[in-house]
């Protein structure tokens, strides 16, 4: 229904455009109009003959008009005339053109079909989970004030979704291969209890309440960073901020949704797959 409507004020525009600058097509349309006037100059009978010679004056008043508005008529040059076509034909071609592409952030059938090639890539090469650290690198102060109860928290590879594993053993891989840094899973698979516990200690831990979050699927992942024996997480630390760069590009790169790109409780560490139906609708998923 746009597309109708542009298109016919499109050809509205040009017709008349057409009329103010050439002048075979103004002279035919100046006689048309001349002869309406001729007809409606007829006498008029009966009640009507005084107002009919109102009409009539009116009539001759605009013929004159006309007549003085062609002499008138400045001669367009042929750019002028283009400059505007182009301008009147432009929204047009954009609401054509827009139907010939996709945007990745609202075509959804695009994101389902890029996450089936990430997968496709990813089932050539079945990545191993790294072995387990030591509890006691999770009890520090750093990761205590970063991540409240870490020391209780999940860091079981084998408890995360399949695909979602694969991904994010992926974005270890290049972090470590591309970048030089370590990669660490401070938490994976989040039970509802643990996610409610994590929820009452308020909103600047988690937004979400329990089941509204990514990590009770196996679908969700807190990472860090590793240096020199010792588990880096605060983007004070410049290193580690440059770090946080890196990974939410790769994170994207293998298809992930990054915790850093979100608008509230930004989450450098965060990394989901976002799955349609597993979320209840308008929850938060950290």
């Amino acid at each position: 229904m746009v597309i109708i409507f542009v298109v016919v004020y499109v050809v509205a525009v040009t017709l008349g455009l057409a009329f103010l600058c050439f002048p075979f097509m103004r002279e035919p349309m100046q006689v048309f109009g001349q002869r309406m006037a001729d007809r409606i100059r007829v006498p008029a009978s009966g009640m009507f003959r005084q107002g009919g010679g109102r009409l009539q004056r009116s009539v001759g008043a605009l013929r004159n008009a006309a007549r003085d508005a062609r002499v008138a008529m400045p001669s367009f040059s042929p750019w002028w005339l283009l400059s505007l076509l182009l301008l009147l034909l432009a929204p047009a071609l954009a609401v054509v053109l827009r139907h010939w592409h996709a945007y990745d952030g609202f075509d959804h059938t695009y994101s389902r079909d890029k996450n089936a090639r990430i997968a496709e890539l990813l089932q050539g090469e079945q990545l191993v989970p790294p072995p387990r650290l030591p509890p006691d690198l999770f009890t520090t102060r750093e990761v205590e004030q970063a991540h409240p109860l870490a020391d209780s928290a999940s860091r079981q590879w084998e408890l995360l979704d399949a695909d979602f594993r694969q991904r994010l053993l992926m974005a270890f891989k290049l972090m470590r291969e591309q970048h030089g840094y370590e990669m660490v899973l401070l938490e994976g698979y989040r039970s509802p209890e643990r996610q409610a516990q994590l929820a009452s200690l308020g909103p600047a831990v988690t937004h979400a309440g329990a089941g509204q979050s990514y990590h009770q699927y196996g679908l969700a992942a807190d990472c860090a960073f590793m240096r020199d024996g010792r588990i880096v997480i605060s983007e004070r630390d410049a290193w580690a901020a440059r770090g946080y760069e890196h990974f939410g590009a790769v994170a994207e790169a293998v298809g992930l949704s990054w915790g850093g790109a979100w608008r509230t409780l930004v989450d450098l560490g965060h990394v989901e797959l976002p799955r349609t139906g597993v979320l209840p609708r308008r929850s938060a998923s950290a």
